[in-house]
């Protein structure tokens, strides 16, 4: 892309996320020879975020095969790397990204791919909760480096949050034999996201293992002893107040996106960097990929937000093709997944707005399928061990496709067969 002045246009990326790598190795893949400058709040290359729950936490996994590209990649494509500096504002008047210790930044397109952070404990009175020791969120590299350690010197662990994070690292430390108590203060684990069954399946997985878990529990109040946390408080429906001992608190209790630099810069927010079906944000020099973004999902027919690495791979080409002129609005059906112990839940689709649920298999076999539908559509499907339902949904559900309900509850016929 050249400018009026033909020189070739400055593109800037702000967050160095799985977004990030994967439009810019799109962009160079497919021509694009303009200069690309990366803006990374850490100190690092772009990695892969989904091992620090599991494989690098237990310590399987090296730093450097986390990496999406070694850093010759980046030297061979001519993208320069402005790493371990956080973007201050951006200047829209003037087309400048302010930028922490480097100062301001042209660009002709800007992208935003600031992704999510850690949702904050908050509790009355406990300010200092997030910097107390003992407890430790789990967001980044360094959170998990920092968590190695803290792992490692810990005797009783417990977990805030009974959501994908919070029971992978459940367990993975479990796996490593070390005692683990798990609070969520819903009826159920994972209950935002998955069905029942799913839920009652992976709570008796986790009991199996050793894992305590306290559910309908609400953590009421941290203690410290010399700066350190002792012990946590907690509070259920029905039961008194009652004190636990512990050595370290993870919490897990959701993310938030990284709007702020989009908001104070003006442009529309809510619950994310509001985008059109183009990753475009109401400023059409500026756009908005990843966790970060509030977009448009033309199958459902409703404005989302996705933490999901398939989400944001997928965006990264979508915006990487409008940007070298090809309009193409993003439109996939996302699918999310998670790996606890042997059991792999891997889940097609986004199931709000459902009005039926049919079970394929019995959760007692260890492979099992949760199908929702509406006015007998199929919106999405859980799967535990069942990787050749998730992979005939990802081709059905895309086609509004109506199953045989009654064939759909046989696990014994294919799924494209359920017609």
């Amino acid at each position: 892309m050249s400018r009026s002045d033909g020189k070739q246009e400055h593109w800037v990326i702000v967050g160095a996320g799985q977004a990030a790598a994967q439009c810019i190795e799109t962009l160079r893949r497919r021509g694009h020879r303009g200069p690309l400058t990366l803006v990374g709040e850490e100190p690092v290359l772009p990695y892969h975020r989904p091992p620090l729950s599991k494989k690098y936490l237990a310590g399987e996994l090296t730093a450097e095969r986390l990496l999406i590209r070694a850093e010759s990649f980046y030297r061979e494509h001519a993208v320069t790397l402005q790493l371990g500096k956080r973007a201050l504002a951006i200047d829209r008047p003037r087309a400048q990204l302010l930028i922490e210790g480097h100062g301001a930044l042209a660009y002709d397109r800007l992208i935003l791919a600031t992704g999510a952070r850690p949702r904050p404990l908050a509790l009355p009175g406990l300010a200092q909760a997030g910097t107390l020791a003992g407890v430790q969120g789990l967001r980044n590299l360094a959170d998990t480096d920092s968590l190695r350690s803290a792992v490692a010197k810990a005797q009783r662990i417990t977990i805030v949050g009974g959501g994908y994070i919070g029971l992978e690292v459940a367990a993975t430390l479990r796996q490593r034999g070390q005692e683990v108590t798990v609070l969520e203060m819903a009826e159920r684990v994972m209950n935002r996201v998955v069905a029942e069954p799913i839920s009652r399946f992976y709570e008796a997985a986790h009991r199996n293992a050793g894992v305590q878990l306290q559910l309908n529990t609400r953590l009421e109040a941290l203690e410290s002893h010399d700066g350190r946390l002792s012990a946590i408080v907690l509070a259920s429906q029905n039961d008194p107040p009652k004190r636990l001992s512990t050595d370290l608190l993870i919490v897990g209790i959701g993310v938030l996106p990284n709007e702020e630099l989009a908001r104070e810069a003006g442009l529309d927010c809510d619950n994310g960097i509001i985008v059109d079906e183009f990753c475009r944000t109401s400023d059409p020099q500026i756009y908005a990929i990843g966790d970060c973004c509030n977009h448009p999902s033309l199958h459902y027919g409703r404005r989302v937000r996705l933490e999901s690495v398939d989400n944001a791979f997928e965006q990264a080409n979508t915006l990487a093709a409008n940007l070298l002129d090809t309009p193409t609005p993003h439109d996939r059906i996302p699918w999310f997944w998670s790996d606890q112990y042997a059991h792999k839940l891997l889940i097609v689709g986004l199931s709000q707005g459902h009005d039926e649920i049919i079970l394929r298999g019995k959760p007692e076999a260890g492979a099992f399928s949760c199908c929702y539908l509406r006015e007998g559509e199929l919106l999405a499907i859980d799967t535990v061990n069942m990787a050749r339902d998730q992979m005939a949904a990802r081709k059905l559900i895309p086609l509004r496709w109506r199953p045989d309900r009654n064939r759909l509850s046989d696990p014994g016929i294919a799924l494209k067969d359920c017609v």
